[in-house]
């Protein structure tokens, strides 16, 4: 689905359009005219982002890109995926038609990528640069010829205050502003939510065309709900990752303990925060009651969310939210903070509840804990939760970029006409 931002429904809420899907259609250099719907034979396309989806700590972000490119290859383009490498991994391989290229740890890739685009410019007509926080100078090193598509999941000026130097933050800040918003002036930027490409606008003062292409979410398969313990429970899916505030889930278990004897909190993902967590766990008043399982294969991911109660998120800082769909998807409503992305995926009051400024997670997660005990009103948000996330596929997904990139093709050679 891709929205212009001109784009709004009666009731308000900007509604994205889906372009469709364009698949056994002749090459881009074939068309006869702008009304024919190519496919993307022979488009050689770089996808250049932070992670790619096997790494330790990956997230939602590439998530999407590897959707993305995995479409884009379905679609008759050839894709290579620059990324960083984690200790262990092979520097190159294909995966799923895609040519996986890994090189520089969380730091180095920032400037390998952009070496690896220069000496490889020629090849590409197509670059998506995913920019998590600092970007991949693609404008610069590409070709003049080549389009350049930047990526933006969500602004990051008030995390890199959150998690380096004020010196470095600063340094940070300027990259992703000023340096970023002149070097991309012409380039069309994706982002994945409204109130993302609001902050764009508002806070970056970003000046380039923005569409919005929201993220899909897997099909959910049905699940036993009892395999999850504890009642009622509630469930943390992601990153164990300083900025997603995972302790703040774990603690509802003492805060909510005395309203909620039998209250269950899981804790389901990856990352450097395990240890702490596993700390917070072992305390003698969550003892027993907070569950870290770590990865979790998807079968039984699925079994522990769709299990859950109510789906439980205090990140400040997203783009969209994937696991709040992923929650969605099975029935399950989710509690996240009133900040940009989350206040777009979690419809307040119907497929979950937001906890605005001034309020705390734990009352409003006590205050959803008490509707959701309605067997009625837990039937009713289930359903529209599973309806508000058939909204969202990775075929949309995919299809709205494929749009995006044939456009983009199409100005390109009307400019070298």
């Amino acid at each position: 689905m891709v929205a212009q931002e001109a784009k709004a429904t009666p009731s308000g809420r900007r509604s994205p359009r889906a372009a469709p899907p364009l698949q056994d259609r002749p090459h881009l250099d074939a068309l006869p005219g702008p009304a024919a719907a190519p496919s993307l034979r022979g488009v050689r396309v770089a996808v250049l982002n932070f992670r790619e989806p096997c790494q330790s700590v990956a997230g939602g972000a590439e998530e999407y890109a590897w959707q993305v490119s995995c479409y884009l290859v379905g679609q008759g383009a050839s894709v290579h995926f620059a990324t960083s490498r984690e200790p262990g991994q092979a520097r190159a391989e294909r995966r799923d038609g895609i040519e996986l290229r890994r090189m520089g740890n969380r730091y180095l890739v920032y400037l390998l990528v952009p070496l690896w685009l220069l000496l490889r410019r020629r090849r590409f007509d197509v670059v998506l640069d995913c920019m998590n926080g600092i970007p991949f100078f693609a404008p610069v090193v590409a070709r003049r010829r080549t389009r350049v598509v930047c990526v933006v999941h969500h602004v990051h000026d008030r995390q890199f205050y959150a998690f380096f130097p004020r010196w470095l933050a600063a340094i940070g800040c300027f990259i992703e502003g000023p340096v970023a918003r002149l070097l991309y002036r012409r380039c069309t930027t994706v982002t994945v939510s409204e109130s993302s490409l609001g902050e764009l606008r508002e806070r970056l003062r970003w000046t380039a065309p923005i569409q919005v292409i929201p993220n899909g979410s897997p099909t959910a398969r049905p699940v036993a709900r009892e395999a999850v313990g504890g009642d009622p429970a509630v469930v943390y899916l992601g990153r164990l990752v300083g900025h997603k505030r995972v302790e703040r889930v774990a603690e509802l278990a003492a805060e909510l303990g005395d309203a909620w004897p039998g209250l269950h909190v899981h804790i389901v993902g990856r990352g450097p925060e395990h240890a702490r967590l596993a700390a917070l766990a072992a305390r003698p008043d969550v003892a027993g009651r907070v569950h870290l399982h770590g990865f979790l294969p998807e079968a039984e991911k699925n079994a522990v969310l769709s299990g859950a109660r109510l789906n439980v998120t205090a990140s400040e800082f997203e783009g969209w939210g994937l696991t709040v769909i992923e929650a969605a998807a099975l029935g399950v409503p989710t509690v996240a903070y009133d900040v940009a992305g989350l206040r777009d995926s979690v419809r307040h009051g119907v497929t979950g509840w937001l906890v605005r400024d001034g309020e705390r997670l734990a009352d409003v997660v006590a205050l959803a804990l008490k509707e959701l005990d309605d067997p009625r009103t837990r039937a009713r948000m289930g359903s529209a939760c599973r309806m508000w996330a058939r909204e969202f596929t990775w075929g949309n997904t995919g299809a709205s970029m494929t749009g995006l990139i044939v456009s983009e093709l199409r100005e390109s050679s009307r400019e070298t006409s």
